[in-house]
C-alpha cells in the first residue's frame, strides 16, 4: 500500500518504571502519512499489519455522512459525534444513541451489539452508536434491518468501498473479522491506517470534514470525560481528531494539513499506545509543551511509584 521505497526504522519503546527501576517494556509501531499515502516518518515499519478496531468508526460513520441519511432525519453533528464514539455508556451518551434510532424510526431492539455485563440495554454498549448510524443508512436505503452486521450486507460492502476509494485500492482486498461488538473489523497496514486519518483530516472531502467537525466539537461524545480522546481534542480545540482503537492502537489526525498518525502497541497495552502517542505528537509539533504536560499527568504518571516514560524517535523518510 505505502507507496515508494519501503522503508523502517527502530520501534519506540515505553517503559513502566517503578521508583526509577524499569519493570515493563512495550514496543512500539508509529507511522505518519500524508493523504497521498506517502509515508514522511515512522518507528518500526508502515507495512505492519494489525487490526484498525475502533479507530475505524469515523470511517464506518462516512457512510451515514455521505448518503443524506444525516439530512433524511434531521440528525446533528452531537449524532454524528457518537456513531463514531467508544463512549461509557452514560446516561447522555445512551439517550443520543436512542435519539439515531427514534428519528430514523427504528426500535432499539434492532441494536445488535451487546448487552454489556452489569448495564440494562445495549444502547449502553460503547459501539452502540456506531450500530445506530449502521441501521439509519439501512433505514434510509430500505436495505434490510435484520441481518446488517453481516460481511456481505450492502451496508457494510457501502462503508468498505468508500475506504477503498480513499486508499485508492479495492475494498475487497482487506482481511476482515469480527470486532468485540459483531460488526466487521479489518486488518490494515499502519501506513494506510495513518493515510485514512491524512484524508480525514484534510479538509478535501465534505462529508470527512463534517465528522472531523463533529467529533472535535463534540469531544465528550466520542470518549467521556479523562478518556485520553476527549481531553486531547478538548485541549486542541479542533486542531487534532483522535479515536482510540482497542489492543493498543491510537489514530490521529492534524486538522488542515492533511498528514495522519497510527500508532500499535505490539503487546497491546492501552498505557503505553497513550504515552508513546504523547510522546510523538510533541516530536511532531502537534501539540504544545503544556498540553502533553497536562496529559503526562494524566496519562504517565500511574501513580506515587510508577510512571512511563518513551524511548526512541520518528525517523524521517
Amino acid at each position: 500500500m505505502t507507496r515508494g521505497i519501503r522503508h523502517q526504522a527502530p520501534e519506540l519503546e515505553v517503559q513502566l518504571l517503578r521508583e526509577g527501576i524499569i519493570e515493563s517494556l512495550h514496543t512500539v509501531t508509529a507511522v505518519v502519512c500524508d493523504d497521498r499515502s506517502r509515508v514522511l516518518s515512522l518507528a518500526g515499519s508502515a507495512e505492519t499489519t494489525a487490526f484498525i478496531r475502533s479507530a475505524f468508526k469515523p470511517f464506518q460513520a462516512l457512510a451515514v455522512a455521505s448518503s443524506g441519511t444525516l439530512e433524511r432525519y434531521g440528525l446533528t453533528d452531537r449524532d454524528l459525534a457518537v456513531m463514531c464514539s467508544s463512549h461509557r455508556g452514560e446516561v447522555d451518551q445512551a439517550r443520543q444513541v436512542f435519539n439515531i434510532l427514534w428519528r430514523c424510526d427504528i426500535d432499539p431492539t434492532a441494536l445488535r451489539c451487546p448487552i454489556p455485563e452489569g448495564k440494562d440495554s445495549p444502547l449502553q454498549h460503547n459501539c452502540s452508536g456506531k450500530h445506530a448510524g449502521m441501521l439509519a443508512v439501512c433505514q434510509q436505503r430500505h436495505f434490510p434491518l435484520d441481518n446488517y452486521l453481516h460481511r456481505s450486507h450492502p451496508i457494510q460492502q457501502l462503508i468498505i468501498d468508500k475506504v477503498g476509494e480513499l486508499l485508492g485500492m479495492p475494498g475487497e482486498e482487506f482481511i476482515r473479522a469480527r470486532d468485540d461488538c459483531g460488526a466487521p473489523t479489518y486488518s490494515m497496514q499502519m501506513g494506510q491506517m495513518a493515510a485514512l486519518y491524512a484524508h480525514l483530516a484534510s479538509g478535501d472531502n465534505l462529508d470527512l470534514e463534517r465528522i472531523v467537525r463533529a467529533m472535535t466539537y463534540n469531544p465528550r461524545m466520542v470518549a467521556g470525560n479523562g478518556a485520553f480522546d476527549t481531553e486531547l481534542m478538548r485541549l486542541m480545540e479542533g486542531e487534532i481528531v483522535s479515536k482510540s482503537g482497542a489492543e493498543g492502537v491510537q489514530c490521529v489526525g492534524r486538522v488542515g494539513e492533511g498528514m495522519g498518525l497510527a500508532v500499535k502497541v505490539r503487546d497491546g497495552a492501552k498505557r503505553a499506545k497513550y504515552a508513546a502517542t504523547l510522546h510523538i505528537l510533541l516530536q511532531l509539533g502537534w501539540i504544545t509543551p503544556a498540553v502533553a504536560e497536562n496529559l503526562a499527568e494524566q496519562f504517565m504518571q500511574i501513580d506515587e511509584y510508577k510512571r512511563l516514560e518513551v524511548f526512541g524517535e520518528l525517523e524521517m523518510v
